[in-house]
């Protein structure tokens, strides 16, 4: 392979290592390839970890390939920071094996993996200021004085630090602290970013403004990031591919709109999305060529198209409908179900009501417009509809979608 070649293969980062970086193009990230046709950045395969008797991974593999945002989702005690700690090195894998550019890391320590990481507390010298919290990594590492104070600058106009470089931690706000950490990462040109759980000591205001800063410098660095959440806001749209971790097992990986439309289990069905999907247990029949999932209250059309020969008359199923994908029934439209609304939970541009299907009792959530909204009052009944190409169908004892 030529060094050309070669060199369109390194990340900017990468390409800005070595003797000189004058010609580092860090402004640029590299020709945007299709993910499966990138290499793999990194790679863990069978990893498990157990602390004493208990399990923490089962089994984890992982793919990321170079360039990619990947982010592991999954509620407390699912495993994915201890994947994230294992892939720097912080802790050590009980069996399997992580690969970092092509190099096998897995009993190497944190500092010859090539690895920057952003924790949740920031992790700043309370002592030092922000140009020197930024430095400090790349004076221990021998760097030449000139070529960190060329780092320093590129870090600080990106993430517009220039009028904080001389300021101390205690000076700045949670959002600018979490800046300074994101910077302390980008001056050491990592072969991976890995993130845990960075914006959950921010408010909700912060959170979203750091958030779009992450995944713009993602895009701007041409960076192989791994992230670690259990905010599913942060999971969908900061991934590229998403990984979802339930009791030390990955259920179901993916990009992140191919995860929420069609998940491949219940738990992944209920965890994204908020409010959360609804879940009724039901039985298929078929009326007029047409099957219909029926129970609790529910009579719902489902798509032959997509379900096929899993169709079967008499089959028990557990029928999932995620609010959002609820509408009113309106001019004479067939409906699924009526809703005896309890409370009208307002939000501005969109509504929810949440109350019981009339006939039996379960509990369900429906979006409403804001027009349909002023309208709807605690105690009214109100007939829904749904797309039948969004009905959901699980198997009640496995949990597996049908497909």
């Amino acid at each position: 392979m030529s060094e050309a070649i070669q060199a369109t293969r390194r990340s900017p980062l990468e390409q800005g290592r070595g003797e000189s970086t004058k010609d580092a193009p860090l402004e640029t990230p590299p020709p945007a390839l299709a993910l499966a046709e990138r290499p793999m950045r990194c790679t863990a395969r069978g990893i498990k970890k157990a602390f004493g008797e208990t399990s923490i991974l089962r089994g984890v593999d992982l793919e990321i390939p170079e360039g990619s945002f990947a982010v592991l989702v999954g509620p407390s005690g699912c495993g994915k920071s201890t994947l994230l700690r294992l892939v720097a090195g912080l802790e050590e894998a009980d069996e399997g094996t992580i690969t970092l550019a092509g190099r096998d890391v897995t009993r190497l320590p944190p500092r010859d993996r090539d690895i920057a990481m952003v924790f949740q507390s920031y992790a700043l010298y309370p002592h030092l200021t922000v140009r020197e919290n930024l430095a400090f990594g790349l004076k221990l590492r021998g760097t030449e004085t000139r070529e960190i104070q060329k780092r320093i600058e590129e870090a600080s106009a990106m993430l517009g630090l220039d009028a904080l470089l001389d300021r101390l931690p205690k000076q700045l706000s949670g959002g600018q602290r979490q800046r300074v950490a994101m910077g302390r990462a980008i001056v050491r040109r990592p072969n991976v970013f890995l993130f845990d759980e960075p914006l959950s000591n921010l408010d909700a205001a912060l959170r979203a403004e750091v958030r779009v800063d992450i995944r713009r410098l993602h895009d701007r660095l041409g960076a192989t990031t791994l992230y670690v959440t259990h905010d599913q806001v942060e999971a969908m749209t900061l991934a590229d591919t998403l990984w979802v971790l339930n009791k030390g097992l990955v259920e179901q990986k993916g990009p992140p709109l191919e995860v929420y439309e069609r998940p491949r289990t219940k738990f992944v069905a209920t965890f994204l999305g908020s409010p959360k999907m609804t879940m009724i247990e039901g039985t298929l029949v078929r009326d007029a060529g047409r099957t219909f999932a029926e129970g609790g209250g529910v009579r719902a059309l489902v798509s032959d198209d997509r379900f096929g020969a899993s169709l079967v008359e008499g089959r028990a199923v557990t029928i999932g409908i995620r609010p959002h994908d609820v509408s009113l029934a309106k001019d004479g439209a067939p409906s699924m179900a009526e809703l005896k609304v309890e409370l009208v939970e307002a939000l501005g541009s969109e509504a929810f009501a949440h109350g019981w299907l009339t006939q039996s009792g379960p509990s369900v959530i429906a979006r409403l417009d804001s027009d349909d909204a002023r309208r709807v009052r605690p105690g009214s009944v109100i007939p829904l509809a749904v797309d039948p190409a969004r009905v959901h169908l699980f198997d009640p004892k496995t949990g597996n979608a049908l497909a």
